[in-house]
């Protein structure tokens, strides 16, 4: 172990300086979606209106943005060989998500096969997000869930709303990471996984199992594209929810261990709402 410093300390001490000791200190984000009776979003709702439970005890929101503050998307597409016939419908409802995307959103796109490839860097330029997309190849075989993974910790690093979209159409062949592990790291990371299985995805029962729980375990969407006009109408649902999402932020209870620890959000006013947000974290 390397020993302190703290003579340069006692230095800015003596000359008479401040000092400041900066800690980090964790927070929880929970990103929530609206809908009332009838199956509509519920915008422009203030922080006042929810309420925040951690393991039972009521927690006080440090943060809020509404379903109208800027995101940042990483748009995460299987480019195996066998995406050879779907890839370009594929590509194509992807353009059409980024041209949709508001004003300060910003969106990375990657590839992924053997290895994941990050194509665009998080940026707001839809034109060069879109040239990043349409020069994607399909070859190579299927590391998902290494992929998922190291995806995560990129965009786990930037401020604000973030979300993941995930588009595979095979199981996964080549990952060091297991499945489980993948689905434990969804959950500690808290930000919302929009998976999208087609193709032999679908034959799979234990991958289908494997996306679904990655998207609900993270306040997400699983969906299945089973049949190529389906992938459109999919994107465009995905987008829609990315526009209604809200997200709050709340400083956890000091505890001890890693047992995963239960939220539970709701409305104090309108109650009569239904509310997709994650169920819980592991600290």
């Amino acid at each position: 172990m390397r020993p302190l410093c703290i003579l340069p300390i006692l230095m800015l001490i003596a000359s008479g300086q401040d000092v400041v000791f900066k800690t980090e200190t964790r927070l929880v984000e929970v990103y929530a979606t609206v809908h009332d009776q009838h199956g509509r979003y519920v915008d422009g709702l203030t922080s006042e209106q929810f309420r925040v439970l951690d393991e039972g005890e009521v927690q006080s929101i440090v943060a809020f943005e509404s379903q109208g503050s800027a995101l940042s998307c990483a748009l995460v597409l299987d480019t195996t060989g066998s995406m050879q016939n779907t890839l370009p419908l594929v590509k194509n409802a992807a353009v059409s998500l980024i041209d949709e995307l508001r004003a300060g959103d910003s969106v990375a796109v990657y590839g992924f096969s053997t290895s994941l490839n990050l194509l665009q860097d998080f940026t707001e330029d839809r034109a060069a997000a879109k040239r990043a997309l349409l020069r994607t190849r399909a070859s190579g075989a299927t590391a998902l869930f290494d992929a998922l993974a190291q995806v995560t910790r990129d965009i786990s690093k930037r401020q604000g709303k973030k979300v993941i979209v995930v588009f595979t159409d095979g199981a996964d062949n080549a990952s060091v990471l297991r499945a489980q592990s993948a689905i434990i790291r969804a959950k500690k990371c808290g930000i919302p996984i929009y998976t999208v299985a087609e193709g032999e995805a679908l034959e799979s029962k234990e991958l289908l199992n494997q996306l679904r729980s990655i998207a609900e375990g993270s306040a997400g969407v699983f969906y299945e594209a089973k049949k190529n006009a389906d992938i459109g109408p999919i994107f465009r649902d995905i987008l829609a929810s990315l526009q209604h999402t809200y997200m709050l932020t709340y400083k956890p209870p000091a505890v001890d261990g890693s047992k995963w620890r239960v939220i539970k959000l709701s409305l104090v006013s309108p109650t009569d709402c239904r509310i997709r947000a994650k169920e819980g974290y592991f600290p």
